[in-house]
């Protein structure tokens, strides 16, 4: 079963508050910078993203109803921070599948299939495998959620 909603506040104000201080730097810890789709605020929020070839794959966890993931939905994409780079994504798509049949680390794909995580988010690279992208330096409001 996904991570239930009632997790949300220790994921928001433990969890989140840690995990921003590698996220970004240390695979597949991410950082997803999202514009708020009513707000307009920026946001960064972690996210353990994984890499295959020109797409981003994020398990999502808590599922595809998170502000974080309807966000990046409305704006048709977002940007991380994966291994101090600064990756633009392009195209979100909710999957829903089962994880041992997608590119992910075989103890993350048991993980997530014990879990019973069905819904994922894949996004496509804007920049193709190869093309350089800048470092990410600036600083965003903290997601909400």
């Amino acid at each position: 079963m996904p991570v239930p909603a009632a997790m949300t506040k220790v994921n928001r104000r433990i969890i989140n508050p840690v995990t921003s201080k590698f996220a970004g730097r240390i695979p597949p810890f991410s950082m997803v910078e999202h514009v708020g789709r009513k707000s307009h605020t920026h946001y960064r929020t972690p996210i353990m993203a994984f890499r295959s070839g020109n797409y981003v794959i994020v398990a999502l966890t808590y599922g595809p109803s998170t502000d974080w993931v309807r966000n990046v939905i409305a704006a048709g994409g977002c940007s991380i921070e994966y291994r101090q780079n600064h990756i633009e994504l392009v195209d979100p798509e909710l999957v829903q599948s089962d994880p041992r049949v997608l590119p992910f680390p075989w103890l993350v794909r048991e993980i997530l299939h014990a879990m019973q995580v069905k819904h994922f988010l894949m996004l496509t690279r804007a920049l193709p495998l190869g093309a350089s992208e800048p470092k990410s330096r600036h600083r965003l409001a903290r997601s909400p959620g």
